[in-house]
C-alpha cells in the first residue's frame, strides 16, 4: 500500500523555475482542460505566477452555468500557491473583464493588477497584458468578438468528439480549432496583426520585450527589437511560458497530456534569451 511519504513524493514538483505565466484557461467552459492544468501546477515551483486574462470566462458562465469540481480544484490550487509564498498576480483578460473593478485590491493573496512590467533574472524588462486592449476586433466590434465565441464554442465541441474517437483509436490529442487558424488565411493575418500591435506598444513602454496570451497562440519569437511571447491557452495548446532562474525563457507545452504515460516528461519548447534592446526602460509597475 502506498505510504503518506509516497503521496507527498508524487505530488512534489518536479519542475522548479523563476516565474510562470499562465492564460486563458477558460474556467467555466467544458473546453477547459482543467485536469491537465492541475497537473501542471502540481508539477511547477515557481516565485511569481502570473495568470495573464481569461481566467474564468465570465462570457460563458452568463450564457449557462458550467462550473465541475476539477474546475474549483485549480481555483484552489492557485490560491494554495498564493498562501505558501509565490506571488500570484492576476491581470483580467475580456473573458473576466468584471476583475477589472477590482484593480489594486487582493483576494486571498492574488494581486489584481491592470499590467505589469516583469524583471527577469538577467535585468531584462517584460510588459505583461492579457492583449485585449490591442485587439481591434474586441475594441471596434464587440458583437463580432461574440459571435466569434459563440463559433469558437462550437468548434471545441465538435473537436471533444473527434478526439474522444482518436483516444479510442489509441492517437494523440489534436486541435481542429488550432489547425483552422493556421489554414485560413484571415486568421493569420489577425494573428500577425495582433502580434505586431502589442510589440509596438511594448516599444513604446521602453520594454524588452511581451508577455500576453489573448489569441490562444504559444510563441516566442522577435518582432521588430522587441521579444514576443505568448503563454497560449489551456483549451487548445495547454501551454505555459516559463523564465529559468537564470533568465532564459521556455514554453512548455502539455499539448500531448491526454497521451503521456505517468512519469512522461512534458514537452517543450527551444529556450530563448532575451535579445539587447536599446530603449530608455520605464520604472517597474508590478
Amino acid at each position: 500500500m502506498p505510504t503518506t511519504q509516497d503521496s507527498a513524493a508524487a505530488d512534489a514538483p518536479t519542475l522548479s523555475v523563476r516565474t510562470v505565466w499562465i492564460s486563458d484557461l477558460h474556467l467555466g467552459t467544458p473546453g477547459c482542460q482543467a485536469k491537465a492544468l492541475l497537473n501542471f501546477l502540481r508539477d511547477v515551483e515557481c516565485e511569481t505566477l502570473y495568470l495573464v486574462g481569461d481566467i474564468i470566462d465570465g462570457w460563458q458562465l452568463r450564457r449557462s452555468w458550467y462550473w465541475p469540481q476539477a474546475h474549483n480544484d485549480v481555483v484552489q490550487k492557485l490560491l494554495r500557491k498564493a498562501r505558501k509564498g509565490t506571488r500570484v498576480i492576476f491581470i483580467p483578460g475580456n473573458h473576466d473583464e468584471f476583475a477589472r473593478k477590482y484593480l489594486t485590491h487582493n483576494f486571498g493573496g492574488v494581486d489584481v493588477m491592470e499590467e505589469a512590467m516583469h524583471l527577469t533574472a538577467d535585468g531584462k524588462r517584460l510588459w505583461v497584458t492579457h492583449g485585449d486592449l490591442y485587439d481591434g476586433v474586441i475594441q471596434c466590434a464587440r458583437w463580432l468578438a461574440i459571435a466569434g465565441d459563440l463559433a469558437y464554442e462550437f468548434t471545441l465541441k465538435v473537436n471533444r468528439w473527434f478526439n474522444r474517437v482518436r483516444a479510442k483509436c489509441g492517437l494523440p490529442y489534436w486541435s481542429l480549432s488550432r489547425y483552422l487558424k493556421h489554414k485560413v488565411k484571415r486568421a493569420v493575418s489577425y494573428i500577425n496583426e495582433f502580434e505586431n500591435a502589442v510589440a509596438r506598444e511594448a516599444k513604446k513602454r521602453g520594454a524588452h520585450g511581451v508577455v500576453c496570451g489573448h489569441i490562444h497562440h504559444a510563441e516566442i519569437r522577435e518582432i521588430d527589437g522587441v521579444l514576443y511571447c505568448n503563454d497560449g491557452d489551456w483549451v487548445e495548446s495547454l501551454t505555459a511560458l516559463v523564465e529559468h532562474h537564470d533568465g532564459r525563457l521556455e514554453i512548455i507545452d502539455r499539448g500531448d497530456q491526454a497521451a503521456l504515460l505517468p512519469g512522461m516528461l512534458p514537452v517543450v519548447r527551444p529556450v530563448v534569451a532575451l535579445p539587447e534592446v536599446a530603449v530608455p526602460l520605464p520604472e517597474v509597475v508590478g
